[in-house]
């Protein structure tokens, strides 16, 4: 628990995977991969018909990338495969045949509000802000830019990306397409969760796999496009101006 955990469990062709970390539901690279594994795991289970992600906890749904892990990378090979990590998320849920709902409790940041960008339809509390801080820690969303962008349009990406500082609310999420549904309390989300999910879970799976293909058409290459953005990450956070805006990141929340 000390940890963080990724588990998953199934029910009337319903699998959910969770994943918990007790920073605020950061993630370190042993989430990222173990993340990564449950979901293609997930997505070859023939019983399996709809995949909830969710995280533990009841406030902040994922604090993004590790500082302990980004203050570590000492050279661009161990940044690469940290940065990569969010790649083959991004990429088993983008290839994985069965539709993923996003169960959104609390705030997003960087990498988290990537991880709902892929999944194919999220439901968040109204107390569910995102920001993508990349920039201010002197790299940028580069791994997962192109799920966010294909979610809210190229136009509402730039803005997360410039005033990477700045929350934005769960309803501006909405209005973009990141957020489907918002409810105002716990019950709510988890009813409609719940609702859509076993739905899914008796629709035809052939049918569903086949419009999945038809929403993530033109992602193609995005095996080596996510990688290479990876490359560009893990040479960046090497920075001294990377190094120190970290620190100064961790000095604030221990404050």
């Amino acid at each position: 628990m000390n940890e963080g955990y990724v588990k998953s469990f199934s029910r009337a062709n319903i699998t959910t995977i969770e994943f918990f970390h007790p920073q605020s539901n950061s993630l370190p690279a042993r989430i990222l991969e173990e993340l990564a594994k449950e979901i293609h795991s997930a997505g070859n289970d023939d019983e399996t018909r709809v995949i909830v992600i969710r995280s533990g906890g009841d406030r902040t749904f994922c604090a993004g990338a590790s500082f302990d892990e980004l203050m570590a990378i000492k050279n661009h090979q161990q940044g690469l495969d940290f940065f990569s990590g969010f790649a083959h998320i991004i990429n088993a849920m983008r290839k994985c045949p069965q539709f993923i709902i996003a169960r959104v409790q609390g705030k997003c940041v960087g990498g988290g509000v990537g991880i709902v960008a892929a999944a194919d339809y999220a439901i968040a509390m109204e107390s569910a802000e995102i920001r993508l801080s990349e920039l201010a820690l002197g790299i940028g969303p580069f791994v997962v830019g192109p799920a966010v962008e294909r979610k809210i349009g190229l136009s509402a990406f730039s803005q997360l990306a410039i005033d990477a500082s700045l929350w934005r609310n769960a309803d501006w999420a909405r209005r973009r397409g990141l957020y489907a549904e918002l409810h105002n309390t716990i019950e709510a989300m988890d009813e409609s969760v719940e609702r859509i999910a076993r739905n899914l879970s008796h629709y035809s799976h052939q049918a569903m796999a086949e419009l999945k293909k038809t929403f993530w058409k033109g992602t193609e290459d995005w095996d080596k496009l996510l990688i290479e953005r990876a490359a560009i990450s893990g040479k960046l956070i090497l920075s001294d101006h990377s190094k120190k805006a970290i620190q100064g990141f961790k000095a604030r929340k221990s404050n």
